[in-house]
């Protein structure tokens, strides 16, 4: 996990989320919460800084997080360009797959891309979904030889993503 760590703080802060609580189940944010299913057994929680929920995955040396936000780009912005931006930072960007899919009752992008940061190769599985104002995106990454050891059951357990109704009043 030599560069896991650094790599998902420098990734968080692309999303940016304030504290709250996380009761292994329901994420109560700024805002906003969500639901996602139990994590798999193998998966360890850590913290990172602007990241509603994170987790290490120790078989794949991969990291996993869900961030939120809401009211700032929920409304108008494609997925597309949501997507992108998660990965302004990085170098050697090269989208491998991206799809448009039914996610919690809306549409959501699909990535897997490979990218760089500072010169450390990464793989991604990235979804970026939009509701009530709110976007949201769940991420897993590894290095490229590790990274079909976790990516099918982040895939999974993302799939399980619950962004539970907000009060959207102005």
């Amino acid at each position: 996990m030599r560069l896991g760590l650094p790599l998902a703080l420098t990734f968080a802060a692309l999303s940016i989320s304030c504290g709250a609580a996380f009761d292994g189940h329901t994420y109560h944010g700024d805002g906003f919460t969500f639901r996602v299913p139990p994590a798999p057994n193998e998966w360890r929680p850590i913290d990172v800084s602007h990241a509603s929920v994170a987790y290490r995955d120790p078989g794949s040396d991969g990291i996993v997080m869900v961030n939120g936000r809401c009211d700032r780009d929920g409304e108008d912005v494609p997925l597309s360009a949501l997507t992108a931006h998660l990965f302004m930072r990085f170098s050697d960007r090269e989208t491998q797959k991206e799809e448009v899919i039914p996610f919690d009752g809306r549409e959501a992008m699909r990535t897997e891309a490979f990218a760089k940061l500072d010169g450390v190769p990464r793989r991604f599985l990235v979804w970026v979904m939009k509701k009530d104002r709110c976007v949201y995106d769940l991420i897993y990454f590894a290095a490229p030889e590790h990274f079909d050891q976790g990516s099918e059951r982040f895939d999974t357990w993302a799939r399980g993503f619950d962004a539970l109704p907000r009060d959207v009043s102005p």
